[in-house]
């Protein structure tokens, strides 16, 4: 497997301290640079920019998976196995709203991974996976 280097993806908020609420707060994701229309967070080791934007009209697409409708875009993070059930787990106990509840999928397959699926405060979707075995991350 490739040595992963970290990602930087950009994404639209209507509130810049509703994210730092959301993100540092629910999600424990520590702070990086900021201006007054953007700021940084540490997002599991990856660089995820929250950019001050207009409300986003419309919802967004959704496509089947699972007999479950994963909203398209959404960005995540794969996690290891005891990570994801500890964030479930504590996402679950402050009454986090899921747009997809924790399942495992592909059970007793290559590939096997927990997931779910929540919204931040601007409606941008966040998938979260969890692998015991990152190598079967791309597992056929």
């Amino acid at each position: 497997m490739t040595t992963l280097r970290p990602f930087h993806v950009a994404v639209p908020v209507a509130d810049l301290e509703v994210a730092r609420a959301f993100y540092v707060g629910i999600l424990g994701c520590s702070e990086g640079r900021s201006d007054k229309q953007w700021v940084d967070f540490d997002f599991f080791g990856h660089q995820f920019v929250c950019h001050l934007c207009p409300p986003q009209a419309g919802e967004a697409h959704r496509n089947e998976v699972d007999d479950k409708h994963v909203p398209v875009p959404h960005y995540g993070i794969v996690l290891a196995m005891d990570d994801w059930q500890r964030l479930a787990t504590r996402l679950t106990e402050i009454n986090q709203t899921f747009i997809i509840e924790p399942y495992i999928r592909f059970a007793g397959l290559p590939g096997e991974q927990g997931t779910f699926f929540i919204r931040d405060p601007s409606g941008n979707a966040l998938e979260f996976k969890g692998f015991t075995d990152l190598e079967t991350l791309f597992a056929r």
